[in-house]
């Protein structure tokens, strides 16, 4: 593994903390949101999902023909999907709350199943994964650079 499949899997690591972290802040910005869009209820908490990112579609034939050789392990990560989940995954919050236009006829208000303790435990989670990933970008170039050097 060079230095540009170390940036090259760091990268898609950077790509998606960050789109974890945009998932993360959106749940605690919903996390008092009783009705959708499309009125089916309070939000749901939405989770995201990785997997191994295969090198066969993240590399082009051109490098891996250069190379000489075909990648047989996986390089990198990647968002396989943004999930919702459902109720019965995580059930949503009940508040005693007859006075609220989304009361239903008990006087219980159905909140999002948002835990903020939760989310900014991921968020640290996600930070700390998000830095670790630049250093080693920057940890990469730093070899490459000195690299270079030693060739002077």
């Amino acid at each position: 593994m060079g230095y540009l499949d170390s940036i090259d899997t760091s990268a898609s690591g950077l790509t998606a903390q960050r789109l974890r972290m945009d998932t993360i802040a959106n749940n605690m910005a919903n996390v008092e949101t009783t009705r959708v869009e499309n009125g089916t209820g309070p939000y749901r908490r939405q989770v995201v999902v990785f997997e191994a990112r295969d090198p066969k579609t993240s590399r082009s034939k051109f490098r891996t023909m250069l190379e000489g050789k075909t990648a047989s392990h996986y390089t990198g990560v990647r968002v396989k999907e943004i999930k919702e989940l459902q109720e019965d995954e995580a059930p949503f919050r009940k508040v005693y709350d007859p006075a609220h236009p989304d009361a239903g006829e008990d006087g219980y208000v159905n909140y999002p199943n948002v835990n903020i303790v939760e989310e900014m435990i991921n968020m640290i989670s996600s930070s700390r994964a998000y830095e670790a990933n630049a250093k080693v970008i920057e940890a990469s170039k730093s070899m490459a650079m000195r690299a270079l050097d030693i060739g002077r």
